[in-house]
């Protein structure tokens, strides 16, 4: 992580003054009159985005102006304005610097972007190709809850570094070592069940979908917590890499397919962050761990698979993969009947459609949850959105041989069918909430540049610190 924050203002730090277009007019009043000759000069308006060093006769930096862009009415806006400080980190000389006018309210979203803006993943450059760091510092804001702030930034990092390294450094083998790393640091209990003890402790889908991989099919369990606090329990897609296996899939859609594990990254950095914050839960991480790979043993189209709940499976694409693990996860899970049942997955395409990107869908029947969800993930600008468990689509997963197909038969709905899908193997839980995640940036923000990111886990963190203050 790169340590750019300080914790105090420096005596010597320049100004960084946040400005929206209808604050140039006042800019006489704030600066010498030839900081505001620099300004007109130079055509700054202020747009989002839009940052201006003002310097000194010397040359030197005295000031920098960052644009917020026209007021923004619509809700959210003033979280994305306070991330955008995130591309200073990244763009900035080197200095000390400090946000002179930071919205009050927005003192620790400005200091996270900050971090996060400052994130590089150079593990596999070298020499000249490895980009050069200014490493601007910044002071905390007055009021920011720096160890919060700091946490959150190491958790997501841990998320992104988890995404974006390929598969050949992070197979099933590699992401059961990071899980265990991070079991190691909260000093929890461990387990994996591998290969065909999966089979000998029913788990026959997490099976089935790894076993044509070099690198055997996994459960990782991990358990922390006082076992009379709350219980949460978080599941993970972990498919390390996915072919699409015998529905194989075109080469410009399996480029991407290493951030197929971005589920279970999101869930072991909000483990994380929940185990840093020490909230009191009863906290369960569950991530099946695969690769989807092409061999004589692969499952097929047609086949029909056991599963842990007892629900016969009949397979209508290999390349549907992600629901078969995470319902038996899932169905384990729920035999312990979790207060808060959560999986997150980068599941369907379908969901890319619906909404794009940046704005992962989710499901639950949770009404109050939902509603949590929602305000947290706008004040925070890590947004969500909620969508339909439409129980009639769920004829659309029917099945003439089996109890059900997992994957519907039209090309209608794609996220809520596969959600749908899922909730067959949820039925103890208080509370359940799937949701369908990208895990990646596509075009630069603020606060990342393109690549693997955490999705949701902002937001999910904030509600539970909220419910279950320590």
């Amino acid at each position: 992580m790169n340590e750019n924050l300080l914790a105090q203002k420096d005596k010597t730090s320049i100004p960084v003054w946040l400005l929206a277009p209808s604050d140039l007019k006042e800019l006489p009043g704030k600066f010498p009159k030839e900081y505001s000759s620099w300004v007109t000069s130079c055509d700054f308006k202020a747009a989002s985005g839009e940052c201006l060093i003002v310097r000194n006769a010397k040359g030197d930096a005295a000031a920098v102006l960052l644009g917020k862009g026209a007021d923004q009415s619509q809700e959210g806006g003033d979280a994305r304005r306070a991330m955008g400080v995130g591309k200073l980190a990244r763009n900035l000389p080197a200095g000390n610097y400090h946000l002179e006018n930071c919205p009050e309210g927005s003192e620790d979203l400005a200091a996270l972007s900050w971090l996060l803006g400052g994130y590089k993943f150079d593990r596999y450059l070298s020499g000249d190709k490895k980009k050069p760091t200014n490493n601007p510092t910044l002071a905390a804001p007055a009021g920011v809850h720096f160890d919060e702030v700091q946490n959150i930034a190491k958790c997501v990092f841990q998320t992104r570094d988890l995404i974006n390294t390929p598969t050949n450094d992070l197979g099933p083998d590699e992401l059961e070592q990071a899980f265990r790393s991070i079991g190691d640091r909260f000093k929890t209990k461990t387990s994996v069940t591998k290969g065909d003890d999966l089979l000998t402790e029913n788990f026959p889908m997490i099976h089935a979908v790894g076993r044509a991989s070099a690198s055997a099919p996994r459960l990782l369990d991990m358990l922390w917590g006082n076992p009379g606090d709350p219980k949460i329990t978080l599941v993970g897609k972990g498919v390390c890499f996915d072919t699409g296996g015998l529905n194989i899939k075109p080469g410009l859609s399996m480029a991407t397919m290493k951030k197929d594990m971005g589920g279970a990254a999101n869930v072991m950095g909000l483990a994380a962050m929940i185990m840093s914050a020490k909230l009191p839960v009863r906290l369960r991480v569950l991530v099946p761990a695969v690769e989807n790979s092409i061999a004589g043993n692969a499952f097929r189209p047609g086949d029909i698979l056991p599963s842990r709940k007892g629900i016969s499976v009949e397979i209508g694409n290999t390349d549907a993969e992600g629901r078969l693990i995470l319902a038996d996860a899932l169905a384990f899970a729920d035999e312990q009947s979790p207060d808060y049942l959560i999986d997150m997955a980068t599941l369907t395409g379908a969901a890319r459609v619906a909404l794009g990107p940046e704005l992962p869908p989710f499901y639950t029947h949770n009404d109050d949850f939902a509603a949590d969800l929602s305000k947290a993930g706008m004040r925070l600008n890590d947004p969500v959105w909620r969508m339909p468990l439409w129980s009639p689509y769920g004829q659309m997963l029917s099945s003439k041989i089996a109890d059900i197909n997992h994957i519907s038969t039209g090309g209608f709905a794609g996220s809520i069918t596969a959600a749908l899908f899922l909730q067959k193997f949820v039925e103890k839980s208080d509370t359940w909430a799937h949701f369908d995640i990208f895990a990646s940036v596509a075009t630069e923000k603020p606060w990342a540049l393109p690549g693997g990111e955490a999705q949701a886990i902002r937001t999910l963190f904030d509600v539970f610190s909220q419910k279950f203050a320590a």
